[in-house]
């Protein structure tokens, strides 16, 4: 990957660690599915008012609706749906853990499915190690959440392995712009995700009079949906779909760094341990040092 890839990979780690954080605070609240929607549709809103200010057309996505009510299956409304029930009854930093699982589905998915992408021990390594990492960062804390329900952690590496198949399929729009890409994307979550809620709910359960609880939401929608999505898609294009989802491994190690940066929370010995390995499984799976 190039100097501009792993660049954007970092930012696109940052606003994902987030992601887990404001979505534990949302649905304290409201009901999971109803999150999933308001993510997407909001998210949605945002980038069709991108897409104007820039003036970019929106008319390629409407040309392929099937490809992105797949994309949008795969990509949203499956994981989102399974991560947010999951959170219901798992923290933050398991669910991010399970969710690091991603490049190793990911590689297997890509294998099977590309002919450019195929399995190699270098790869299998690399993911092994950010694994790893990834539980090592969240330390005793992951210990105290492996007593909660075995569904909720199924629900979540549900979630990795749509995600490891929703980066593989997102590589049929690399003609597309991302911005065009994730609109099209959210949109067409939106169009999916509006008959399940009002079948599911009733209006008043899906809704909250907690400014906070909005404020996470709206975070959520805009910074780690709308914008991230551009910067997902862009990197598919350019470094490939194994490379793109190598982001799951920064989500743990960015939700510890953004609680240390932002809440003073302090950095123990064992979390500087997860993060080398985090460090040294994006090493081994970028090969340059290596090939040098």
């Amino acid at each position: 990957m190039s100097a501009s890839d792993w660049g954007q990979l970092l930012l696109l780690g940052g606003l994902w660690g987030g992601s887990f954080f404001f979505a534990r605070i949302a649905v304290a609240e409201i009901p999971p599915l109803a999150l999933v929607l308001y993510r997407v549709s909001i998210a949605a809103l945002v980038l069709h008012l991108w897409l104007r200010i820039r003036g970019i057309s929106f008319s390629p996505a409407l040309a392929r609706p099937a490809s992105f009510l797949c994309l949008a299956m795969l990509n949203n409304v499956i994981p989102f749906s399974l991560i947010f029930t999951g959170q219901t009854k798992i923290g933050a930093g398991l669910a991010s853990v399970l969710y690091a699982t991603t490049p190793l589905w990911t590689i297997l998915v890509a294998n099977l499915l590309t002919a450019d992408e195929k399995l190699s021990t270098t790869k299998l390594a690399g993911v092994g190690l950010g694994i790893a990492g990834a539980a090592v960062m969240i330390g005793p804390g992951l210990l105290s959440d492996f007593g909660s329900p075995t569904w909720a952690k199924l629900a979540v590496v549900g979630a990795a392995i749509s995600y490891a198949f929703a980066v593989v399929y997102a590589k049929r729009f690399k003609d597309l712009k991302p911005s065009v890409v994730a609109a099209g994307q959210l949109t067409a979550s939106t169009v999916l995700m509006v008959p399940i809620v009002l079948l599911v709910y009733r209006p008043q359960d899906i809704v909250t009079s907690s400014l906070s609880i909005w404020m996470a939401i709206g975070v959520l929608a805009v910074f780690t949906t709308a914008f991230a999505y551009i910067l997902y898609f862009n990197i598919i294009a350019s470094a490939g779909a194994t490379n793109a989802s190598l982001v799951t491994l920064l989500v743990p190690a960015s939700a510890i760094m953004l609680g240390t940066a932002f809440l003073g929370e302090r950095l123990e010995p064992y979390e500087f341990a997860g993060l080398a390995l985090i460090i040294s499984s994006l090493i081994v799976v970028d090969g340059r040092l290596f090939r040098r």
